[in-house]
C-alpha cells in the first residue's frame, strides 16, 4: 500500500519551490512509441501495467506524485502568493502530428514562454485528451488541452484547459482541414505554417496548481501543473474530428485514469470566499 499523500499546504508549496529552484536531471519527454502502451484498461499494456513494461517507466506504477488527479474542493487550498501566470507567447511555425494515441501540434522555433516563480518555461507543443484526464470534484469534461513547456534546465510545466460541448473553438477551427489530412494515419505530419498559441490558451482569472507527473510513459515526476478553472467550449464536430483522427478511436479513449487515493492538496484561486481571484492570463 502506498503511503498517504494528503500533504499539508505548506509542504506542497515547499515542494513546488524546491522543484523550481533546484531542478532535477533533464526531464524525460512523453514517449511517441504508442505501440508499446495502451489506454485500454483490460490490455496487458494498459495503464495499470505501464510501470512494468520498461524499467525507465517504473514511475508509472511506483511513483508518489502521479497525474492526473481529482481537484476536489475539500483538498483545494488558497495560496495568495501564486499571483499572475505571466506569458509571452508568439506565433511560430508549427507541424501537426498524428501520434496514434493523440494529436500533437509541435512548434518549431520560439513560440514563447510562461514564467513560473521567475523561471521561464518555453512552449514546445500542444495536444488534446478526450475526455479530460483531470477532474473537478469527480466531474470530467469532454476534452482537455495540454500546453507542454520546458525550462532551460529541462524541467516540465503543463497548462491544462478544459472544454465542454458548445460553440466552436476558433483555434481548433484552423486545425480542421489538417485533421482531415492526417486522420487515422499514425505518424503522419503536416506543416501548418505560422500558428499563434495565444489563440489556444484561453482567458481565465482562476487556476489550480500542483506538482505531479507526465500522464503518459515514462510518467516522469516533478511536472508543474497549472489547470485553468474556466471551461472553454468546443463544437461536437471539432471534438469528433480530434477523436476520429487517431487510429484507435473506436477502441479506447486517450485519457489516463485518475489517480484516486493519491490526492494531495492543490492551491487555487476562485470565486466567493473559498478562493482568491488569481489572474492566470
Amino acid at each position: 500500500m502506498r503511503p498517504s499523500r494528503d500533504l499539508r499546504l505548506a509542504a506542497l508549496v515547499l515542494l513546488f519551490s524546491a522543484s523550481v529552484l533546484h531542478p532535477a536531471a533533464r526531464a524525460q519527454q512523453e514517449t511517441d512509441q504508442e505501440e508499446e502502451f495502451s489506454y485500454s484498461l483490460d490490455a496487458e499494456n494498459g495503464p495499470a501495467h505501464w510501470g512494468d513494461i520498461k524499467e525507465e517507466w517504473s514511475a508509472c506504477g511506483k511513483g508518489n506524485m502521479q497525474s492526473p488527479i481529482d481537484l476536489a474542493s475539500p483538498r483545494v487550498s488558497l495560496v495568495r502568493g501564486l499571483g499572475y501566470l505571466n506569458h509571452s507567447y508568439s506565433p511560430a511555425n508549427a507541424t501537426i502530428v498524428n501520434r496514434g494515441h493523440d494529436i500533437m501540434l509541435k512548434f518549431e522555433g520560439d513560440a514563447g514562454s510562461v514564467s513560473i516563480d521567475g523561471t521561464p518555461y518555453f512552449l514546445q507543443q500542444l495536444h488534446w485528451h478526450s475526455p479530460t484526464e483531470h477532474s473537478v470534484n469527480g466531474r470530467r469534461y469532454d476534452m482537455e488541452l495540454h500546453m507542454f513547456h520546458e525550462s532551460a534546465q529541462g524541467k516540465a510545466a503543463v497548462i491544462g484547459v478544459f472544454y465542454e460541448i458548445g460553440a466552436h473553438d476558433a483555434f481548433l477551427h484552423k486545425l480542421e482541414p489538417y485533421l482531415e489530412m492526417i486522420a487515422d494515419r499514425k505518424d503522419r505530419e503536416e506543416k501548418m505554417g505560422m500558428m499563434d498559441p495565444r489563440g489556444a490558451r484561453g482567458k481565465a482569472s482562476v487556476y489550480y496548481r500542483y506538482v505531479g507527473s507526465l500522464t503518459t510513459p515514462p510518467c516522469s515526476e516533478g511536472v508543474i501543473w497549472t489547470i485553468v478553472k474556466r471551461v472553454r467550449t468546443v463544437s461536437r464536430h471539432q471534438l469528433e474530428l480530434l477523436r476520429e483522427a487517431v487510429h484507435d478511436h473506436l477502441i479506447v479513449s486517450d485519457d489516463r485514469p485518475n489517480r484516486h487515493g493519491e490526492e494531495r492538496e492543490a492551491p487555487s484561486g476562485g470565486e466567493q470566499q473559498r478562493y482568491q481571484h488569481v489572474p492566470a492570463f
